[in-house]
């Protein structure tokens, strides 16, 4: 990527108006009135066990949703979109491109020690080192922090890196170029500090609860790998007085009727997600404990872009345009997802993206096409085409292959031989390349469509697909310096283009979040990312 020299002109944000704004606006909120219970213990589904709890090592909720209840970045994004002071207490930039942010006072680590702007610089170093083969490695690139993306691909030492430590308490970013959503951006919880020492000491076992030290509202007080994780409250985080639950059990629960059954015992508090063959039940017999919600997030079917055929744009896209995705998303989940046509959303960031052409045609249309791409392709009767999918281990997984599967089987003639793996084997499988086609989901990593494209840049390390189109890098490269909302909609646009036409994944659905949720927890809110903070409830007496 050329790299731009940094400019200077000063544009000043004052933290003090900021805050006033969105003051604990991620923090338990109790109404006057509320009675609470005298034990304030919360019991969570997470869904699968987690890969690790290193910020650098994870891509998934599965992880960063403990990530981001145990560490605490330079900032945070509220439900309402607002950018919220955490551990950066104000900041100001020059041109949009030099970024100054002052730590609050005495913010600590969970053992007492300070956390320091060059815990910062040495942990966003580390991301960027190829040593550390992160899957978030390109997400500083993204953002433009000078040298970043030149790091990534080891072509220059992680110091180069141009984030700084003034002192102790001032750190300055420099980018290459103005990026649009770079606060938003750097929510994200892969660029959360850690403890330099600890990790020199103890390596990959610092992630032991023994060795473990935070920044956020929990620390880790035990880990019983397929079983249990236990965080409790954290009295060294600096905004502790507005926590409220004292501690926190996750579980690795992937069988989603078995989540369901121990909600119902009274052995959960938060369901993790909703099976689909038991939702319409639910919503009648639960009422206001099953929760709905928009998640700005798409589910597909990604191919293995290097492996034949599917290293043959038509073969993916006959298949993308054979799915009866409709069905898909209104049969067989039926909770309120739509039919997806575009990786991205079809709105987000202020941007409205439209679906190829294709999209609206009529079935039979799109059908006899997808049957003519193939045959060009070299597939037919006398030659059905035949491959892997791939899906992590989950009654809804396996419901939506079965149903894929039936459809291009039925509709083309091939056949989709189905395989599942538990979560943390699925990821080795998808970063060694040793699949044809897999599922997968990206939720938004911010409110614009770049947390979905860049993941499809030549080079990205999220890009698993091993896609590279030199004209979609360069859209994309057009979009991060457009002036304009209208203007980057136009460079996101032309990239959603390319990708109906190559089609590296197929987009399936659009999501939507369910939870089931028990009366007596307070202060549950889902953003449009699907976060939910445990530091946000708090347990009513019964």
């Amino acid at each position: 990527m050329t790299q731009l020299n940094p400019r200077v002109f000063t544009f000043t944000l004052l933290a003090v108006s900021l805050m006033s704004i969105t003051s604990a606006a991620w923090a338990a909120n109790v109404p006057a009135g509320t009675v609470l219970a005298e034990k304030q213990e919360l019991v969570r589904n997470n869904g699968s066990e987690p890969a690790s709890l290193d910020p650098h090592k994870v891509e998934s909720n599965v992880e960063l949703s403990l990530i981001s209840d145990m560490f605490d970045g330079l900032v945070a994004v509220t439900p309402q979109g607002a950018i919220e002071p955490r551990l950066a207490l104000s900041w100001e930039n020059k041109a949009n491109t030099v970024w100054t942010f002052h730590l609050r006072p005495g913010i600590t680590w969970s053992d007492g020690s300070a956390i320091t702007a060059q815990d910062i610089v040495w942990s966003w170093q580390r991301l960027v080192s190829p040593k550390t083969a992160s899957p978030y490695a390109t997400y500083l690139g993204n953002m433009h922090v000078l040298n970043a993306a030149e790091i990534a691909q080891g072509n220059k030492a992680p110091d180069t890196l141009g984030v700084k430590a003034v002192n102790d308490s001032t750190l300055e970013i420099t980018l290459t170029q103005p990026t649009a959503a770079f606060l938003a951006m750097l929510a994200h919880p892969s660029l959360v500090p850690l403890d330099k020492v600890l990790i020199g000491r103890f390596g990959d076992k610092w992630t032991k609860p023994e060795h473990f030290v935070s920044s956020g509202a929990y620390t880790l007080s035990q880990w019983v790998v397929n079983e249990r994780i236990v965080t409790v409250r954290n009295p060294h985080y600096w905004d502790d007085q507005h926590t409220v639950i004292n501690k926190v059990t996750w579980l690795p629960i992937s069988s989603e009727a078995a989540d369901v059954n121990r909600y119902k015992a009274g052995e959960i508090d938060i369901v993790y997600t909703v099976p689909v063959n038991q939702f319409a039940q639910l919503k009648k017999t639960m009422g206001d404990e099953l929760r709905v919600a928009p998640q700005l997030s798409t589910y597909y079917y990604q191919f293995n872009t290097t492996r034949a055929p599917f290293n043959d744009p038509r073969v993916r896209r006959a298949l993308n345009m054979a799915l009866d995705k409709d069905i898909i998303a209104q049969k067989v989940m039926g909770q309120g997802q739509r039919e997806a046509w575009v990786i991205s959303q079809p709105d987000i960031g202020g941007v409205t993206l439209r679906a190829p052409d294709y999209a609206s045609w009529p079935r039979d249309k799109r059908i006899a096409e997808a049957k003519k791409l193939l045959a060009d392709a070299g597939f037919g009767p006398d030659h059905p085409l035949s491959f892997n999918l791939l899906y992590n281990t989950s009654e809804t997984h396996q419901r939506i292959a079965i149903a894929a599967s039936s459809m291009w089987k039925k509709n083309l003639g091939v056949e989709a031989k189905l395989q599942n793996q538990e979560w943390k084997t699925m990821l080795d499988t998808m970063h060694t390349g040793n699949f044809d086609a897999v599922r997968y989901a990206w939720i938004a990593d911010y409110d614009d469509a770049a947390s979905f494209l860049n993941t499809y840049r030549t080079g990205d390390s999220e890009n698993t697909s091993k896609y590279s189109n030199p004209a979609y890098d360069e859209a994309l490269r057009h979009a991060a310096t457009a002036a304009t909302v209208a203007e980057r909609g136009k460079y996101y646009q032309q990239a959603e283009d390319m990708l109906g036409q190559d089609v590296p994944a197929i987009p399936v659905y659009h999501y939507v979040r369910t939870h089931l949720v028990k009366p007596w927890v307070g202060g549950f809110v889902s953003d449009s990312l699907g976060n939910y903070y445990s530091k946000d409830m708090y347990i009513k007496k019964q």
